[in-house]
């Protein structure tokens, strides 16, 4: 059976960057599974799988198809019990829809700030007229605009982690001694600004970094097989 992962990335196939598919992307080589990953431009997606979603990760595994990284992660933890939990139970999985929220609404919107016209510049022409026109009625702003402020924005960024900062005083991984689904949330978030901006935003030692680092190395380096920009 193939296992197929759709994922997202501009002109250069070799660099998917959206952090929903990192989720996944980790979460699958948590539970060992195998799969072979289709990087696709943003403006190829509604055509994939006969339209079945405006967005990826769509995971094919088998006859199934998925689609929602925590969705996906829910199936996963599901159909293959008997590999390493996702969750660790149902505490877990709470804690996970926290983490995700946090990411969605304070994480996401930072790196947006900070990434977004270097997002611009890694897609196809067809991908950057979509991209440009999309973002620039969601935020308000042109593109241009946004890079005039990415210095403020990259100041601003780590004080946003400081509960993370502090949970991470007392245990290695959101997750506790290893990561859980909740790691890999918060990391698909770091790891979308690390692919595509690159940008510096903590100061040497800090702890958030360090396990941003931990997470860079879990399963055999996945993280770092794409370089930062």
């Amino acid at each position: 059976m193939t296992r197929i992962l759709y994922t997202l990335s501009g002109s250069d196939h070799e660099r998917p960057f959206s952090p929903h598919s990192w989720k996944v992307v980790m979460a699958l080589a948590h539970k060992g599974l195998d799969f072979i990953e289709k990087p696709t431009a943003f403006t190829a997606i509604p055509a994939l799988e006969n339209g079945l979603s405006k967005t990826v990760p769509i995971l094919r595994d088998g006859e199934k198809l998925v689609s929602d990284s925590f969705d996906i992660a829910l199936y996963l933890e599901q159909t293959y019990p008997d590999r390493a939990t996702l969750f660790g139970g149902e505490g877990g999985q709470a804690l996970s829809r926290f983490i995700e929220r946090f990411s969605q609404s304070i994480v996401h919107p930072a790196v947006t700030a900070i990434a977004v016209s270097d997002i611009h510049d890694m897609l196809a022409d067809e991908d950057q007229r979509y991209f440009r026109s999309s973002r620039e009625a969601l935020l308000g702003r042109t593109l241009e605009e946004m890079r005039t402020g990415r210095e403020i924005a990259i100041a601003a960024f780590a004080p946003k982690l400081e509960p993370l900062r502090q949970m991470l005083k007392y245990q290695p991984f959101i997750g506790g001694e290893g990561p859980l689904f909740a790691d890999y949330i918060l990391f698909g978030a770091l790891q979308w600004m690390r692919i595509t901006a690159g940008a510096d935003v903590f100061k040497p030692g800090d702890p958030v970094s360090s396990w941003f680092e931990r997470c860079l190395d879990l399963h055999q380096g996945l993280g770092r097989r794409v370089t930062a920009a």
